[in-house]
């Protein structure tokens, strides 16, 4: 299997065989689990007060951990998907918004690491993300029915000195805290909706304007406050490839396996409270096991489940990652959307199951066995994306794979 990013002229290429990086694995998981104790220690603050986890942020650049899947010759580590994705699971299993704050950002990394296609501005841009370790936020929700990402409502304007772009992003993902966002927009104002740019910001080419406030019931600490994005900046801002390449090579894939991750990983940190509890009252019982101790059996093969469905689909990613062909297929598409409605299904199990393991203290608020708040972020796992807008959108594909499959049998 061959871990393929984007080589110094920007088009995929080989970058490590597997082997070559299990020496840089060890430590890149020895930077995460520091940081893992400082997102702990706060989890409880961040959600309770609704605030962005600022010192588990500020842990993981010391840590050095925002540029891993950087190609070496752009100042990153090289690192294969799978460490970005066990990273967003160790972080989450500490603090949900924590762990999704850091997928949201690889997300970003990825888009660019493979779809810069050899422009030196994005490429500086990764060069300073890697020396400076700056965050990166994303601004693909446009308007109040910004729940379809491949369609927008703002578009690029094209001025002497180069463009300007406003959008009504309602849903910015600590944008107030972020280093750089990367925004969609229509091509030009007569554009259709799907018709799509990816432009890159840093930080002083932009003001955020308050919209809504993020008062919700779980991921409290992403901050998704919306916005209204002012912006203008350089055309070579903008990426060369269309966004729907973007789309369906990078960001689809790519959000589907670190957002299965960070599900995985709350769902796993509410097993470890129900195994916890139980091996409290077993003990107190001359170990005798409660009678929860059947939903911790249940929480924890369900769990199994999830990480396998995770591995496998890494492993289908990494097989195809370089082919565009392979990536925009419809097959592997449905895979990678299903990929995400199946986690979020499950992870949603695992802690139902876990809370059952629990009883009055995992629904309790307060108290060491509470699974409150891995419930409440979990929740959010089946409406990020809803999950009914994906069902639909495969059931259509899947139907027109089926006449495609009929037509050439």
């Amino acid at each position: 299997m061959k871990l393929v990013q984007a080589n110094e002229g920007g088009d995929p290429a080989p970058l490590h065989a597997a082997q070559d990086v299990v020496s840089s694995v060890g430590d890149i998981r020895q930077r995460v689990k520091v940081v893992t104790e400082v997102a702990a220690s706060n989890a409880d603050a961040v959600d309770r007060n609704s605030r962005f986890p600022s010192e588990a942020i500020s842990a993981a650049k010391v840590q050095r951990l925002l540029g891993i899947f950087v190609p070496t010759s752009f100042g990153g580590e090289g690192a294969p998907v799978s460490e970005v994705v066990e990273a967003c699971f160790m972080l989450a299993r500490a603090c949900g918004s924590t762990g999704m704050i850091y997928a949201m950002h690889q997300i970003m990394v990825a888009c660019l690491v493979r779809h810069m296609r050899g422009t030196a501005w994005h490429g500086g841009l990764l060069r300073r993300l890697c020396e400076k370790q700056m965050l990166l936020a994303s601004s693909t929700t446009d308007g109040m029915g910004g729940g379809d990402l491949r369609k927008s409502d703002c578009a690029v304007e094209h001025t002497a000195s180069g463009f300007t772009l406003t959008k009504s992003a309602t849903v910015l993902s600590y944008g107030a805290n972020a280093d750089g966002i990367l925004t969609t927009a229509r091509r030009t104002p007569e554009s259709p909706p799907t018709d799509q740019v990816f432009v890159a910001l840093n930080k002083d080419d932009y003001e955020l304007h308050h919209l809504v406030d993020w008062d919700t019931l779980g991921m409290r600490g992403t901050c998704s406050t919306g916005f209204t994005l002012k912006s203008r900046g350089a055309v070579e801002q903008i990426f060369p490839e269309p966004y729907h390449k973007i789309h369906s090579q990078t960001v689809m894939p790519f959000a589907n396996l670190t957002w299965a991750a960070v599900w995985a990983g709350i769902a796993a940190s509410a097993g470890d409270r129900a195994r916890g509890l139980t091996r409290k009252a077993a003990r107190k019982a001359s170990d005798k096991l409660p009678p929860g101790a059947a939903h911790v059996t249940r929480a924890s093969a369900t769990l199994v489940m999830l990480r396998s469905a995770i591995s496998t689909a890494l492993n289908d990613y990494d097989s195809v990652m370089g082919n565009e062909g392979a990536t925009e297929a419809l097959e592997f598409q449905v895979r990678m959307n299903l990929l995400k409605v199946n986690a979020s299904e499950l992870a949603i199990s695992i802690v139902m199951s876990a809370l059952q393991a629990c009883g009055l203290s995992g629904y309790r608020n307060d108290g060491e066995f509470s699974i409150a708040r891995q419930l409440r972020d979990v929740m959010s796992s089946s409406i990020m994306i809803n999950n009914d807008r994906i069902l639909a959108n495969v059931a259509s594909t899947a139907l027109l794979v089926d006449v495609v499959s009929s037509l050439t049998d």
